[in-house]
């Protein structure tokens, strides 16, 4: 495969990007991506300062290829989390869930290249303005904490490609080599993988949570609680409550009442299935087995150089 604009950036081989996922992406996961020729993540949004630190140091001497943090804005220990980024020389960071004029320009001071995650044509201009080096187009059929515009993938990338000058990583709903020749062809440069890792030897979550995946079937996903913060989640006991709590017209503070704490460590972390908070994406469908991080990156790479192949032979 040949160079683009974000290999060149991160200086790697695929531009394929494994997502920073809480409880499921530590230095294991991201150490195995980065030497399959994409880029790793650690995910900091699960972890306490001193947790990330070792994440980043264990990743580091596993391999001497670039990887990065993802940072969710919102997070308490900010400024440690930052700071401990910076001493420790980690290349690249992507940040979410907050203002990227607050970090970019200190952390670019440092040497180091950001990414921000956004879920509308408005953020992601605003993320080139504020300085980033890309930004990530996630559309809602993506696990986890979502944007509030519900705007699928395929409909966010051409509308954020059109006015975008910098380079652009599509997430959400891909975790094919076809589905990363589609996200491509309407304009991104790479993109970023996190259900399909979810899946892998390596991700830390829990093993129930990883089997629960397996058996996702369509519709079993569920964005929820937009109140708060709109996450999507496999429908279980917890969801079920979450529903029954809403045709009581539930305030703000009943909603976080019902969440309460750790719900996400005590699904995919823990393994409760029943009473814990199980973030995973639509495309969650499509996959069927636990396998190696290195298998799926270069099952990735090998299905999208056969779709490119048979969309070069389509005839119209």
């Amino acid at each position: 495969m040949s160079q683009n604009r974000i290999t060149s950036l991160f200086g790697i081989k695929h531009p394929l990007i494994q997502a920073g996922m809480i409880w499921a992406s530590g230095w294991k996961l991201a150490s195995e991506v980065s030497k399959a020729g994409g880029l790793g993540i650690i995910g900091a949004g699960s972890m306490y300062p001193d947790i990330l630190r070792e994440h980043i140091q264990k990743c580091k001497k596993a391999t001497s290829l670039p990887f990065a943090v993802n940072v969710p804005m919102l997070y308490p220990d900010l400024d440690k989390i930052m700071g401990i980024i910076i001493e420790e020389e980690v290349p690249i960071v992507f940040t979410s869930a907050g203002n990227p004029k607050t970090w970019t320009a200190h952390l670019k001071s440092n040497g180091i290249k950001v990414v921000h995650v956004v879920s509308s044509v408005k953020f992601a201009l605003k993320s080139q303005d504020a300085g980033v080096d890309a930004v990530v187009a996630e559309g809602f059929e993506a696990g986890g904490h979502n944007g509030r515009e519900e705007t699928t993938t395929f409909t966010l990338l051409p509308m954020v490609k059109k006015d975008l000058d910098i380079p652009l990583i599509a997430a959400g709903g891909i975790a094919t080599g076809a589905g990363m020749l589609a996200a491509m062809i309407l304009g991104a440069d790479a993109v970023q993988v996190g259900t399909r890792f979810v899946a892998s030897e390596e991700a830390s979550c829990h093993i129930n949570f990883k089997n629960e995946v397996l058996k996702a079937q369509e519709g079993d996903t569920k964005l929820t609680l937009k109140e708060l913060a709109p996450v999507r989640l496999l429908k279980n006991k917890f969801y079920n409550d979450i529903e029954s709590l809403y045709t009581t017209s539930p305030s703000k503070e009943d909603l976080k009442q019902l969440l309460g704490r750790a719900r996400a460590k005590q699904g995919m972390f823990e393994g409760d299935l029943q009473e814990g908070e199980l973030e995973i994406g639509q495309i969650s469908g499509l996959i069927d087995d636990v396998i190696p991080a290195k298998i799926i990156v270069e099952n990735l790479i090998t299905e999208f150089e056969t779709a490119k192949l048979k969309a070069s032979q389509i005839e119209f």
